[in-house]
């Protein structure tokens, strides 16, 4: 069986969309053969290049703010190739490569997985997120099964599109377990004069890291704030840094290798995430993986997590001085048992059964 997986970015981009995509292709490869078909905005990297055992193909794009990934040429590759696939496996509602997906698809299977949170990331693209959603409506209309990630995901989904419940699916994220076997050890390294207040994901507003700052600027010196990652509100984080006095306080990194990001996990304090719209919270999951308690905004598909053992929920909009004793608190903390986390291996067999499910149709 023929499989195309079709996302806004991939591999070196990190996010949740890129690993879930990575984690669950390099398993199908071992029964299907796979191809990521993916943009590339930027035309530098390979447009056609073998990772974990599957082709990746990339497309220019016009992204601008990181954002839409619009590809007349993914559009038309697969006006041209679609029904060479029997499955076409479309993520992320907020970009138009699914779209693309869905209005070429030909006599195969549309699986999607929107990874929706129901509003734009931004005034302009939630502005832009109303006119969009008649074209995104015909994605859903478009799939034989839907995938979902959360609760959350699902229970919106249903709520604001026209979906037979009956065709949707809730799969969640993963974790490489086998990756944070070495998490005490690693822990042991870590040095102990600092508290590390961690960060991971993409800089943009919605993801709440101004408060973040400002309880750093609140915060002992011996506090410092790592970021992982990349995204268009860098320069506005580094001014609200520079201003309240903290920016020699804040590390910012960015293209780590996946060891690297473990490392990051397991010598940080806390994670905080108050992102006000998630369908998952990957990183959540993998700070709970390396026993590192985090804070999240009482938000979206965040509220799962929360259960004020391991994690602790902030409500928006984020009262700072609440959040600066909440992070005095749980630094000190050491988490028990997770029960949620599930094994990408776990992941791949769910999705691999809606697969032999739908070529049986």
């Amino acid at each position: 069986m023929k499989i195309a997986q079709v996302c806004p970015r991939f591999l070196p981009h990190i996010g949740g969309v890129e690993t879930h995509v990575y984690e669950i292709s390099k398993r199908l490869v071992e029964e299907f053969d796979v191809e990521v078909l993916t943009t590339d905005p930027t035309g530098k990297l390979a447009k056609i290049e073998e990772i974990g055992g599957f082709t990746v193909r990339r497309f220019k794009s016009l992204a601008p703010s990181d954002s839409y990934y619009l590809s007349p040429s993914l559009h038309w590759y697969l006006k041209r190739t679609s029904g060479e696939y029997n499955i076409i496996h479309a993520h992320s509602y907020h970009a138009f490569p699914a779209l693309h997906a869905a209005m070429t698809k030909k006599e195969n299977k549309l699986i999607f997985t929107p990874h929706y949170h129901g509003k734009g990331h931004s005034l302009i693209r939630n502005l832009l997120h109303k006119p969009y959603k008649p074209l995104g409506s015909k994605i859903f209309d478009k799939a034989d099964a839907i995938i979902c990630v959360s609760e959350y995901e699902k229970n919106l989904v249903l709520k604001n599109f026209n979906v037979d419940g009956s065709i949707v699916h809730l799969i969640p994220n993963g974790v490489n377990l086998d990756e944070f076997k070495d998490i005490e050890k690693i822990k042991k390294s870590k040095d102990s004069s600092k508290k590390v207040i961690l960060y991971v994901g993409r800089l943009e507003k919605y993801k709440g890291l101004d408060y973040v700052v400002e309880a750093l600027a609140r915060l002992d010196s011996e506090f410092i704030l790592e970021i992982v990652g990349k995204g268009p509100y860098k320069q506005n984080i580094v001014r609200l840094a520079n201003r309240l006095g903290v920016l020699n306080r804040i590390r910012f990194y960015q293209n780590l290798s996946r060891r690297e990001l473990i490392e990051k996990y397991a010598k940080a304090d806390v994670l905080v995430l108050l992102s006000k719209h998630e369908a998952y919270g990957l990183a959540v999951a993998e700070a709970l993986a390396a026993k590192t308690p985090c804070i999240v905004a009482n938000e979206a598909a965040l509220t799962e997590w929360i259960d004020d053992r391991n994690v602790f929920g902030v409500d928006h909009p984020v009262n700072v001085c609440h959040l600066v004793r909440l992070i005095e608190d749980v630094v000190s903390r050491e988490v028990s048992k997770v029960d949620k986390l599930k094994s990408w291996d776990e992941v791949a067999k769910e999705v691999r059964r809606v697969y032999l499910k739908l070529s049986l149709t």
